[in-house]
């Protein structure tokens, strides 16, 4: 579709900060980036600059820096960690004479790669049109009217104009096929309500061992590495809690700083599973010095996909791997209810803890409730006997019922969301 340079994979890298010295952890974690989609460094160059250059993003200086270097290393790729402008994209490759890649565009390609269900390679796909439909203009050099035979000549449209439609078209296509896999996925949640099995979503910042707690968890062999969005396709297995029945944990996408915002709208379906989960497990690279910073990076992308007032477990992992080595326990906040749990994912250690926690968040997390509904509430009155959750129930001067209510805090939850007027019935709640 482009008429592009060849293009491999030998890449420099740059990064440009604003306040002075870059962050290590932050340049690490470029480069383990760059490695996962398998680019091979030749050089990291790093500069300061206030601000960026509105034409290249870099001061005049550091660009002729890399176009020397370019030139004398055979450099075929110039990788950036941070967003570039189509502009900035199309003036630096210019000049560059080879391919330029911003930090998007980067992430994007680890997700093509590691894409392997139809659903998956479907959002990757849509992530990716998405990012191209801004940037087609770079991929021309000929943009002159369509010719047409006698009796067809005109104006016609350009060359870009029909790939934007056929895009948008092929965008039009995926949108499609997605909701149909949103349906299915819609059926299955609602067979595990009907159930009263209670889902749980592991989430957490890439790399932080959400995996191999899933199958240490489940006794699943899902793949599990160390290194940066090992997991795209998220998968869901039934565990067994002791004495409190069973739930189903979903393993998801990690997360990570400046997820670009594509990646987010075409995973929206993925991210459901975390967005309607009655828990969710936020597993926390405990060795990781920031790990205070990846904690508000996750919380801030729960935020945008809606899933900030879902109840959390902070799961703080890889305790083998911290310097003062701590035993695996819980902790408890005001209420007595466990908040965190630590453990080792690699070797086991404190996952049975964990299992006993979830069961204790269960068995605990009920609502009770006394409400008073009018003789026309018949229907919210059917809702809390077909829940069982009826204790006691007694009739009002007016016709209408007097219910003491005991139910699970996940099915009070969404039936506030469904039937938010029953709120307004509620007299007293614990």
């Amino acid at each position: 579709m482009f008429e592009r340079p060849k293009t491999g994979e030998r890449a420099v890298l740059v990064h440009q900060d604003p306040y002075g010295k870059p962050d290590p952890d932050e340049l690490q974690e470029f480069q383990d980036l760059c490695e996962s989609a398998g680019a091979q460094r030749q050089a990291l160059i790093t500069t300061v600059r206030r601000s960026p250059d509105s034409r290249s993003y870099l001061g005049r200086g550091k660009v002729e820096e890399i176009q020397l270097l370019v030139e004398a290393e055979g450099i075929e790729l110039v990788i950036f960690n941070h967003e570039l402008s189509p502009s900035q994209e199309r003036n630096l490759e210019q000049v560059f004479k080879c391919r330029v890649v911003d930090r998007t565009g980067l992430i994007l390609d680890i997700f093509a790669q590691r894409a392997r269900s139809f659903e998956g390679k479907l959002q990757v796909e849509l992530a990716q049109l998405r990012h191209l439909s801004t940037r087609l203009v770079r991929g021309w050099t000929h943009l002159e009217r369509q010719k047409g035979g006698i009796g067809l000549r005109g104006p016609g449209e350009t060359q870009l104009e029909t790939d934007r439609r056929l895009l948008n078209n092929r965008i039009a296509q995926i949108r499609k096929r997605l909701e149909k896999v949103d349906s299915q996925r819609d059926q299955g949640r609602r067979a595990r309500t009907r159930a009263e099995i209670p889902t749980v979503s592991l989430v957490g910042y890439t790399n932080a061992g959400k995996s191999t707690l899933f199958n240490t968890l489940t006794h699943a062999r899902i793949y599990a590495a160390d290194k940066l969005f090992a997991t795209l396709d998220p998968t869901l297995r039934r565990v067994q809690l002791p004495g409190e029945g069973a739930m189903i944990l979903a393993d998801t996408v990690g997360f990570i700083s400046h997820l670009p915002h594509e990646l987010v709208a075409a995973f929206r379906s993925t991210l459901q599973e975390t967005a309607l989960a009655d828990l969710l497990l936020h597993v926390i690279d405990g060795a990781s010095h920031k790990r205070a910073e990846y904690v508000t990076e996750v919380n801030q992308v729960l935020e945008q996909i809606g899933a900030n007032e879902i109840p959390q477990i902070q799961v703080i992992n890889k305790i083998d791997r911290m310097e003062d080595r701590p035993d695996p326990r819980l902790e408890r906040d005001e209420n007595g209810r466990v908040w965190r749990v630590w453990l080792s994912a690699q070797d086991g250690r404190g996952a049975d803890l964990l299992l006993e926690a979830l069961a204790e968040h269960f068995h605990q997390a009920h609502v009770r409730a006394l409400l008073r509904l009018d003789p026309g509430d018949g229907k919210l009155r059917a809702l809390f006997f077909e829940l069982g959750g009826i204790e006691r129930e007694t009739f009002t001067e007016q016709g209408g019922w007097e219910l003491e209510v005991n139910i699970p805090e996940r099915e009070y939850r969404r039936m506030l969301s469904q039937t938010p007027e029953i709120e307004a019935k509620i007299l007293q709640i614990e």
